[in-house]
Parts: C-alpha cells; structure tokens; sequence
C-alpha cells in the first residue's frame, strides 16, 4: 500500500484510461483504479502496466482474456467487488508473471480450478460466500494461497449443514473430503444410469419375444385352419 502511495506521486504521461490514474517509479508502471464505480474491467489498460488496482468498485465478471494484453502484470487487486463469475480463460496471458492477486471481498461461490492451478501468484480469496465442495478443496490444497487469509475462507454454503459457517481449513483438517463425497455421488449417478438402461433392455428383450410367440401362436392357428391336402383329394 505504501508503493502505491508514493506511485501516486509520480504522473505517467503516457496514455490512461479517463476512470483510473496512471503512474510511474523507477519505471514501474501503476494504473490505479480503485472506488471509480467500475461495472466491468477497463479495455484501455495500457500494456505495460506493472501494478494494477481495481479494487472498490462494481465489476461482477472477470471474462476470458480480460488481461492477456497485460504480459507485464505482477500484482492485481480485484478486492471489494460484486464478482460472482469468474471464466475458466479469466487470467489467461498473465499467469506466469503475475505475483499477487487478490479477490478477497467478493460475491464468488465457486470458481474454475483451471482459473487459479495455472497461476503462480499468491492468493487472496478471503471473505467470499462459497460453496465449500471438491473444486474449492483442490484450489485450497494445489494454489498458492496467502498465509495470513487462508483462515477467512469459510463455508458459506455446504452438502451438510455443520460445515456451514466454519473455515474450510478448518473442515479439511478435521477429515472431511468433499472430492471423495463427489466422487461417490457420481459413482451412485452412474450406476443408477447403468441399471435404468438394464431394465430397458430386459423390458425390451421380453416384448420382443413375447410378441414374437404371439406372432408363431396366430401363425400356428392360421396354418390348422386351412384345409388339409388330404380333404381336397377326396
């Protein structure tokens, strides 16, 4: 916060989008758009942007590529915002230079794990309404999350009720293991499927032939009513 502050000192006389302030230290470039009353991401954010802030405001998406033009990108703060979806594609093209990103603060129940795996930024997802299930679980234990927020990630929603309300670490360490409790819903899913087709098939197979002995029963009883060679020699 505190380089931010002094970037706020120092103008950039290249171009900026006319919502944000755009500055410069030691050429580190920050375009800082906090509590501009943002409805979505900024199109203009110049390319060479280092340092950009976009907490504060009203975005509810961050779409794919939002960010891709931005291959100088090291820190992102979508703090304190109305996000509720974030696309599989969000953070494509800043993944490997991005070091901070931060969506504490937000509306976000769940989001894609190919979203966050693919990134090597430190993690900020704290105070979100979410959904406590295998994705989130996979996220928790495989990103890079912010040590001193990992606590504030609570279980909005959950499959039972007792885990509603509490960390997620918390649930997680005393033994709960939402992927398997996936895992076996799935499987029973599945094999509700597979026994619905069986039946299908016996029903199938046993109309099949009792319409084919009804067809031999009426075949039978047409042959007996024809005269015999025997009656027409006579």
């Amino acid at each position: 916060q505190a380089f931010f502050c002094l970037l706020l000192c120092v103008p950039w006389g290249s171009s900026c989008p006319p919502s944000c302030q755009c500055t410069e230290q030691a050429g580190a470039k920050a375009v800082l758009c906090s509590s501009r009353h943002l409805v979505e991401i900024p199109k203009d954010i110049p390319r060479d942007a280092v340092f950009l802030k976009l907490d504060a405001n009203s975005i509810t998406r961050i779409p794919s590529n939002a960010f891709r033009h931005l291959s100088h990108l090291e820190e992102l703060d979508l703090s304190r915002n109305a996000i509720e979806k974030i696309d599989r594609a969000a953070f494509k093209g800043v993944a490997a230079g991005l070091r901070t990103l931060d969506l504490s603060s937000n509306r976000i129940r769940s989001i894609p794990k190919e979203a966050l795996l693919a990134l090597n930024a430190k993690l900020r997802l704290a105070n979100n309404p979410w959904h406590c299930e295998c994705t989130l679980q996979e996220v928790l234990w495989e990103a890079r999350l912010d040590p001193d927020s990992v606590q504030d990630i609570t279980c909005h929603t959950a499959p039972q009720e007792e885990y509603v309300g509490k960390p997620l670490l918390q649930v997680l360490d005393a033994g709960v293991n939402f992927c398997s409790v996936h895992q076996r819903t799935t499987d029973v899913a599945m094999f509700i499927t597979m026994f619905g087709w069986f039946t299908m098939v016996v029903v199938y197979v046993i109309c099949y032939v009792r319409h084919n002995r009804e067809d031999t029963c009426k075949h039978a009883d047409y042959l007996k009513s024809l005269p015999s060679t025997q009656g027409h020699a006579e």
